[in-house]
């Protein structure tokens, strides 16, 4: 029995020593992390210490305004009433709550029970389908002492019953939510744009500029797209301590940093013009359709700019949207209606749509044949109804016969420059592109000389009018036609090129710059739709953009102004030598003269306005500019096309393709205020529908400044 006990008391003892020693080590480990955390990292833990009981709310700044040139409203903010709920102000009585969840459900027509939380129907605000209960649930376990919104824009008058209510309702109340706006509505939408949630893929992108995802929108098109730096503005911040409950104990433990409001923007756009334009397009296209007895126009661009300034007075890409259905959010079925429509209302298609010019690309190709001597004023070229060339991909390529025909079956027998230019003669400027023969000898003005003027008329880059979805056109050369369809450049394709068809693409504002450009005997303005910005104060603000789209509130190299309103010449194409020479053109494509530069004579562009004026009394406009009390000046164009649309039609008959309907014009010919370009999707013969067009537009730019200049001298 005593060894029994000795071997019992042994075990006894040694457990006795083991939790001893176990204890003694934890103490020590809880001393020494003590320790640590105290004496060696006490402010590291201080700072999650009071990271625990503190909360950052971020106050929102109020977004700009955008007006446009006579202080019209454009885009503002509007004030949205949304019913909240706050979990822990509910009643502690179950039936007090139920009965303010049965009254407030009548008042705002909201179930009281409807739907389930879940991971795949959670609670988004303002959009989740869920009754008034579930998303006091959702508050009482996410957030109890912060506010929950129940049923976001509700009409002034719910609100106004809500707040009157607060006191029998605790728990429930109101909150005002600055929404966007626009008066104007889809008459300046493709151009003022729309506000969207910030993307999920720039959500840290704009985390750090200060802006809280989930409530906070940013621009999604246009203007509100193009200038969202500026038009933001700078949110605030507040820090408040609080309890485990995310109740507020002290409002503001810090110097709270109050919100900038984003700066407003004055637009060169006259919202009179803008709505002349709009319903003269809309007038003439429902015209035509009447007369063939179906639709066969509805798509179309109308845009006026002053080319002594650059102000884009008005731009109508047609058909548009209403951007007023995208200020509480974007509805899914009506972007994907907007999206997969064939028109295309979402782009902007004076700035964002590639097309074939047509014959309004004549003026690049008359303005370089003339002043590079492929032929004189004087000289009379032949112009039957067609003419056969041998068409050759290389030097000592045998090439095979291929004919270019006049757009006049009749032809126009001989024509002198301006005769061929108001005429628009296909032929005319096949021979002067491309030579012809003994009658235009050297291969005529060719393709790299060509590209070289178009570029300084404003073809081939985006014209930079201050809208995010521009695009540059092409004018083609030998390499790029090498790299993208792995072919050799033909004679036929300058033929072709000459005439503003086949590889050449340009934007309706391109078309109109090339216009504008000669029309201000040559000063290229940059075209613009900014004319001032404003502060909050609307004081107007000096402010700089460089080419990376920095801003800047001071002149700084490479940096031009922008506000208030300057105009900015990029260049005179008769004084500044922004016109390329060349040396052979080889397989390897265009082969510049490196230094070797020149400017464009100033008689070139006065033969070229008399020819645009001669089109308007004696050529392709002078049907619809009869009787027109306007000295005018005009080109047309009628481009061919093929594209998804047209083959889904079968509308692409060899030799017999769909058109495109262009005009452009200015006025008064003798001191150019305004430019104006017509595009019709689909128009067929320009001077019959884009024609009249321009010419409605000219009248109403000239009545609006007559009732302007009566107002103003009574």
């Amino acid at each position: 029995m005593k060894a029994n006990n000795s071997t019992q008391n042994r075990l006894t003892r040694r457990r006795i020593i083991a939790f001893a020693v176990i204890l003694v080590l934890a103490f020590a480990i809880f001393l020494g992390r003590l320790f640590f955390m105290q004496i060696l990292q006490p402010d590291e833990w201080v700072v999650q210490a009071q990271d625990n009981n503190t909360q950052a709310f971020n106050l929102p700044a109020l977004r700009g305004i955008i007006y446009d040139r006579n202080d019209t409203i454009l885009s503002r903010n509007v004030a949205s009433y949304n019913i909240t709920l706050i979990a822990a102000g509910l009643p502690d009585d179950e039936g007090a709550v139920q009965e303010i969840f049965r009254e407030l459900s009548e008042l705002i027509d909201l179930p009281v029970n409807q739907g389930e939380l879940t991971l795949e129907d959670p609670y988004v605000p303002c959009i989740s389908d869920h009754g008034i209960a579930q998303i006091a649930l959702y508050g009482e376990s996410a957030t109890p002492y912060t506010e929950v919104q129940v049923k976001c824009d509700v009409k002034e008058e719910i609100a106004m019953i809500v707040r009157e209510k607060s006191m029998d309702w605790p728990g429930i109340s109101v909150e005002i939510q600055p929404i966007r706006d626009y008066p104007t509505g889809s008459l300046t939408a493709s151009i003022v744009g729309f506000l969207g949630p910030i993307p999920a893929l720039q959500e840290e992108f704009y985390r750090e500029l200060g802006f809280q995802a989930n409530r906070d929108k940013v621009g999604y098109a246009g203007i509100e797209l193009q200038f969202q730096e500026l038009l933001a503005g700078l949110n605030g911040r507040r820090v408040a301590e609080i309890d485990v409950a995310g109740k507020i104990l002290k409002p503001d433990i810090e110097e709270p940093k109050q919100p900038q409001d984003g700066h407003s923007l004055r637009l060169t756009l006259d919202t009179r013009l803008q709505q002349a334009s709009e319903e003269i397009l809309k007038d003439e296209m429902q015209d035509w359709n009447d007369y063939f007895g179906k639709i066969v126009y509805n798509s179309g661009v109308v845009i006026a700019m002053n080319p002594q300034t650059g102000e884009i007075l008005s731009m109508v890409s047609y058909p548009n949207y209403e951007n007023n259905r995208m200020s509480r959010f974007i509805p899914a079925y009506y972007y994907n209606q907007l999206a997969n429509d064939p028109t295309k209302p979402l782009l902007n298609h004076a700035v964002g749509d590639v097309l074939p010019a047509g014959s309004v690309f004549k003026l690049a190709t008359a303005v370089g044949a003339l002043n590079e001597g492929v032929v004189t004023p004087d000289q009379i070229i032949d112009t039957p109804p067609k003419i056969e060339i041998t068409e050759k991909y290389y030097a000592n390529d045998p090439g095979r016969a291929r004919e270019f025909v006049d757009w006049n079956e009749a032809g126009f027998g001989q024509l002198d420059f301006v005769h061929g230019l108001a005429n628009s003669s296909n032929v005319y400027f096949y021979k002067l592109g491309g030579g012809y023969k003994d009658e235009v000898p050297d291969g005529g003005l060719g393709i790299c000389r060509l590209g070289t003027y178009a570029a300084a008329l404003g073809y081939g880059d985006a014209a930079g009018v201050g809208l995010p979805d521009e695009e540059d056109g092409l004018i083609p050369d030998p390499t790029w036609k090498r790299i993208n369809h792995a072919e050799s450049w033909s004679s036929g394709d300058t033929y072709i090129a000459s005439v503003g068809q086949g590889y050449v693409l340009a934007t309706p504002i391109q078309v109109l710059l090339s216009a504008a450009i000669i029309a201000n005997d040559g000063k290229y303005m940059q075209p613009t739709l900014l004319r001032d910005v404003l502060d909050p104060d609307g004081n107007v603000v000096e402010l700089w953009v460089d080419e990376e789209g920095n801003y800047y509130d001071a002149p700084v190299p490479g940096a031009r102004q922008i506000s208030p309103f300057k105009e900015y010449q990029n260049w005179d194409i008769t004084e500044d030598p922004v016109i390329q020479e060349f040396g052979e053109t080889t397989i390897r494509g265009c082969e510049p003269i490196i230094g070797q530069t020149k400017t464009v004579e100033p008689w070139v562009l006065d033969e070229v306005q008399e020819g645009m004026r001669m089109a308007v009394t004696i050529g392709t406009l002078k049907k619809q500019f009869d009787g027109a009390t306007i000295s005018a000046a005009g080109k047309t164009g009628t481009a061919e096309y093929c594209d998804q649309y047209a083959l889904a039609k079968n509308l692409c008959i060899p030799g017999n393709w769909p058109t495109h309907a262009w005009t452009v014009g200015y006025a008064p010919y003798e001191n150019p205020e305004i430019a104006v370009l017509a595009f019709v999707y689909n128009g067929g013969e320009g001077s019959s529908v884009a024609g009249p067009i321009v010419r409605r537009v000219l009248e109403a730019y000239f009545e609006l400044n007559a009732i302007d200049s009566a107002a103003q001298n009574p």
